[in-house]
């Protein structure tokens, strides 16, 4: 397997704030890490440096071979990385004036120079996979949150990335919309997506991830087996964390 980013004494502030502290952190192709750790912990941030969102002041950061420079100066590298990073945010982000269909095949058109033909074809097919294909001539604001959400996934999708990258995708839904936006991503799991999540679904955590990491402080202080983060944590930052989320 290769590794598909490489984080290496990366470090992030937001003026004095030091938000990220030296992290290494390598996620290898076809690996599921999700990200854990309490609110304004560093979590969102991190994965928003993967793909160029956020700049870093110091360290080195590698996506698929492209070097990412500190202060994101090298625009080609920044341009290849979001050719094949695909981001799925807490808010939907969606068109409100273009059709479901549309939002979709926006895109690969004006990114990937795809035709009008090809473009429809692959937002048909996405739609079938996140399972709202009924809903392709819609607007987004005739949709539930877990719809906009999917939509969301099959966008991001559209353009083949090599790795997605999912911040909270359902913290801003209602509990039962929950579920089947998990579900759709189970699924991209069980395909061999790559995926960085940041959630607080812990179930989800526990079954889909083949690494869980816990950041405290914008500290990476725990990292393993999902079964050994959650059933024997070592740190006690980790322990305090779990006894408090898990309990509910």
């Amino acid at each position: 397997m290769s590794q598909i980013v490489k984080m290496q004494g990366m470090n992030k502030y937001f003026g004095k704030l030091h938000v990220l502290k030296d992290i290494n952190l390598t996620v290898e192709t076809g690996e599921v890490v999700v990200i854990i750790g309490a609110s304004g912990s560093g979590k969102s941030t991190l994965i928003r440096c993967v793909n160029g969102l956020e700049g870093f002041e110091s360290g080195k950061l590698e996506v698929d071979g492209h070097p990412l420079e500190p202060s994101r100066s090298n625009q080609k590298s920044l341009n290849e990385i979001r050719k094949e990073v695909g981001m799925v945010f807490q808010q939907f982000n969606l068109f409100p004036h273009l059709t479901v269909k549309k939002n979709i095949m926006l895109a690969p058109m004006k990114v990937k120079n795809e035709s009008q033909v090809v473009a429809n074809g692959t937002a048909e097919r996405l739609l079938q996979r996140v399972g709202i294909a009924d809903q392709a001539n819609k607007y987004p604001s005739h949709l539930s949150g877990g719809q906009q959400q999917r939509v969301a996934i099959a966008r991001a999708l559209a353009m083949e990335p090599r790795l997605m990258l999912f911040d909270e995708p359902t913290s801003a839904l209602d509990p039962e919309m929950i579920g089947e936006v998990l579900d759709v991503m189970r699924e991209l799991a069980k395909e061999g997506m790559t995926m960085m999540v940041v959630t607080h679904e812990m179930g989800f955590a526990r079954e889909v991830a083949d690494r869980v990491i816990y950041i405290h402080e914008g500290q990476i202080v725990e990292e393993g087996k999902p079964e050994d983060v959650f059933d024997n944590p070592q740190n006690e930052r980790t322990q305090s964390f779990l006894s408090r989320v898990l309990k509910h």
